[in-house]
């Protein structure tokens, strides 16, 4: 909108203000934009220019409109009075000011009887005091005509602020200095916004660049970590082998549990490094149909020896050509982990089963749930063992052995191809880890 205020006079002197007004986010009517034009006060007429050219940077004022002539200069006053987002002041020739708005008292601080008569550097910091900026700036507007800078100002209570600092020389019709025209806005918020983004980059670059040096050092320890396990590893089965001298029964057996030892901290060193990964995005995955039953059949000799041992119950149900996709390499990776878990918690005797099956509610995924008869999953505990390095029983009597990072891992991987791992538990009756991931393309077409 464009209101225009005035009168009109046979007066030889004339002066003219348009104001341009708009809306706040509130839906209040505020100025945003003015121009006025005189032939008697050009001090009038810097100030008001100075005040304009702000107000159009900010608010994007567009058109323009025929200025009004009239005399009554107790309308400017009223203007910039009722300017309250911005402080608009005078001061004299040596920097004193002379006047005061509402919108400075308001950013500043100071009611109009506590700061006219003082010297505008009263706003400056101390150590733009020690720069003799206040004195730079007055130089800079009379020698320019104008200065605009950015940077931090005082309040009356001694905080500081973030301001966008306008001055402009105003001179009479012979070119004499008379004083200057000051607009300040308070630009905190923005200034905060920026240095928030600042800081956000800066904290996402520094995560970033632990990330990578965290997986360069993973990496490096995992080699310097399996040179001597595989070396442990070769001598073992050089002395089970008998090739230095008879074994023994007793020796035997402790070569064995020297060789369990050995796989238990290779399978930490591997799991930690997949983490790793993982977390680093650095896990790349081959998305192809895979037959789920050949998937399972391929993985089962890797557990089936601990099934024996323990003589569990094992029971499979899946389609015949039923396909999923997925990365079979890391697919087989999150079977062994579960059918691993449900033999580890699960008592002689007891049962597990893996059963597969097209989701009636969403026909494009296929669901494999691992159901086992162990000792369950405490409730407040089923969405945190999901958790790196969370374990359902971390005391150090537990008979278990294991990292915590299994299913954290196994969760991860399935989501990054585009399915997910959930679990169904209950103390004392078993839990049900369901695997659903994406049916194959050949199996939705000929489906």
């Amino acid at each position: 909108m464009i209101y225009c205020l005035g009168s009109r006079s046979g007066a030889r002197h004339a002066h003219g203000v348009c104001i341009r007004c708009g809306r706040d986010e509130r839906g209040v009517s505020r100025p945003v934009g003015a121009v006025f034009r005189s032939r008697r006060e050009p001090r009038g007429f810097a100030a008001w220019h100075t005040l304009y050219r702000i107000m159009e940077t900010d608010h994007r004022a567009s058109g323009d409109a025929k200025p009004i002539e009239f005399e009554n200069d107790s309308l400017y006053r009223l203007l910039v009075e009722s300017v309250v987002d911005y402080a608009i002041f005078l001061l004299d020739a040596r920097g004193y000011v002379a006047s005061w708005n509402e919108g400075a008292e308001r950013i500043k601080g100071y009611r109009p009887e506590e700061i006219i008569g003082r010297h505008f550097s009263t706003f400056y910091t101390a150590e733009d005091l020690a720069r003799h900026k206040p004195e730079w700036e007055l130089e800079t507007a009379i020698r320019d005509g104008r200065v605009e800078d950015e940077a931090w100002r005082v309040r009356k209570d001694g905080s500081l602020f973030w301001a966008n600092v306008v001055i402009t020389a105003l001179r009479d019709e012979t070119g004499e200095l008379i004083g200057f025209a000051k607009v300040t806005r308070d630009l905190s918020e923005r200034k905060a916004a920026e240095e928030r983004a600042v800081a956000d980059a800066k904290r996402i670059a520094e995560s970033e660049a632990a990330n990578r040096a965290k997986s360069e050092f993973l990496a490096v320890m995992s080699h310097e970590l399996r040179t001597p396990l595989n070396a442990i590893a070769g001598y073992t089965q050089l002395l089970d082998m008998g090739i230095p001298g008879v074994v023994n029964d007793q020796q035997r057996e402790i070569l064995q549990r020297i060789s369990r030892s050995h796989r238990h901290l290779l399978g930490l060193i591997n799991d930690i490094l997949n983490l790793a990964r993982i977390e680093a995005g650095r896990v790349e995955y081959r998305i192809e149909d895979v037959s789920l039953q050949e998937l399972v059949s391929e993985i089962l000799p890797m557990v089936h020896p601990q099934l024996l041992r323990k003589q569990l119950n094992y029971a499979e149900r899946i389609p015949p050509g039923l396909l999923v996709r997925a990365d079979r390499e890391k697919a087989q990776q999150i079977f062994v982990n579960l059918l691993g878990n449900a033999i580890k918690f699960t008592p002689r005797h007891g049962r597990i089963s893996i059963e597969a099956s097209v989701s009636a509610e969403q026909p494009c995924i296929v669901a494999v749930a691992v159901q086992d008869t162990g000792l369950g999953i405490p409730a407040d505990k089923q969405e945190t063992i999901f958790d790196p390095f969370v374990q359902v029983d971390p005391s150090h009597t537990r008979t278990t052995e294991g990292s915590g990072l299994g299913l954290s891992i196994s969760r991860d991987l399935a989501r990054g191809m585009g399915g997910d791992l959930t679990v169904l538990s209950a103390l004392g009756e078993g839990s049900t880890f369901t695997l659903t991931l994406p049916l194959g393309e050949s199996g939705r077409t000929s489906g």
